[in-house]
């Protein structure tokens, strides 16, 4: 029930709300019932809303803050920290940059948003994280100099965000009939992304084809996103695939499962496609939209194999075993190939 600028909830949406209250009560009944809501919500939607997560509303609200004065800033600053060809992706991207399409082998026009990124901000010296097989899922941040908060905000930001993904695991392994520590051990080094994204009002028409973000799945394990309040938002869809809009409710997060946790479990649980619809016309000057993305991913050496309480007995999984990073590298190996492709029909056309 979207209205011109601001947003309301639709209170008829199929996205579930879930209180995540009881589970940090830390009653057995109350880990329970939030974790059955869950288990729903993943089997039937791929999506849901949390409220009751405990995270400070006021950083929230200095994140948003500080990436605004980030994104305000002239091009020329920020493209001393583009992303350019360095393997990771971090930095800023700008409008033309990224086309989320080519993640599933489409070629499509770029998305209509610019982002700026980081990885894992808590690196160590650990070998772990020095190794030839981190590089590139590990990548060395960029910061600009101005806002001189970002940094550290976005620091904290990431740090709390992953303590809440960490809660979501927990909560998860308790939902598919797991011990609740389940997912701790291959989580406990993971190499998560902060995506800040700014959609910016549309006064040139879309190209045919052409959104704020382009149909796809996600690859880790949650994403939670601080959606922004203007139209032209956050879409799913369901398993008839039809499109719903994603509500938006002041103080909650919208997290949806990636494509590890569908492989995870056997596909009880969906990886649900989703996409950022281009505003209405009539929005004009009111479309103006920021996102605060944390892609979570595990520890990049955690093998992915059907979970034992996602398969019947004798039954064969769907999918084959694979390490976090084998994957990553198969999907950026696609959407590298796809991109040629593209740029391959623009050069040609």
């Amino acid at each position: 029930m979207a209205q011109i600028g601001a947003l309301t909830a639709n209170p008829h949406s199929i996205v579930p709300v879930i209180d995540m209250g009881p589970y940090f009560a830390g009653t057995p009944e109350g880990k329970r019932r939030v974790a059955a809501e869950l288990d729903r919500a993943c089997r039937d939607v791929g999506f849901y809303v949390i409220v009751g997560h405990g995270v400070d509303l006021e950083l929230i609200e200095q994140v948003e803050s500080v990436s605004r004065e980030f994104f305000n800033l002239p091009i020329d600053e920020k493209m001393k920290v583009h992303i350019g060809d360095t393997p990771g992706a971090v930095g800023y991207a700008a409008m033309g940059d990224t086309a989320l399409a080519y993640t599933r082998g489409q070629v499509a026009p770029p998305d209509l948003n610019e982002s700026f990124q980081i990885a894992k901000v808590d690196v160590t010296d650990d070998p772990y994280f020095q190794s030839a097989a981190a590089r590139g899922l590990v990548p060395r941040n960029r910061w600009p100099e101005r806002p001189a908060a970002l940094k550290t905000l976005y620091i904290e930001y990431y740090l709390r965000m992953g303590a809440l993904a960490g809660d979501l695991m927990r909560l998860s392994a308790l939902a598919l009939d797991l011990p609740e520590t389940y997912f701790d051990d291959k989580i406990n080094r993971h190499i998560s992304r902060l995506n800040v994204r700014l959609y910016p009002e549309q006064k040139i028409a879309p190209l045919p084809g052409q959104l704020r973000a382009a149909a796809h799945t996600d690859y880790g394990t949650v994403t939670i996103l601080k959606p922004g309040d203007r139209v032209g938002g956050l879409q799913f869809a369901d398993v008839h695939d039809t499109w719903h809009d994603v509500p938006v409710i002041p103080g909650s997060f919208v997290v949806n499962q990636g494509d590890l946790m569908a492989r995870w479990t056997n596909n009880r649980w969906r990886s649900a496609l989703h996409r950022v619809a281009n505003p209405p016309k009539e929005a004009k000057g009111g479309s103006r939209r920021l996102s605060i993305i944390f892609y979570h991913h595990p520890n990049y050496d955690t093998t992915v194999s059907c979970l034992p309480t996602c398969v019947a007995p004798g039954a064969a999984p769907a999918y084959e075993t694979i390490t976090v990073s084998d994957y990553y590298m198969m999907k950026k190996s696609q959407q590298r190939a796809t991109r040629e492709k593209a740029l391959q029909a623009i050069a040609t056309a």
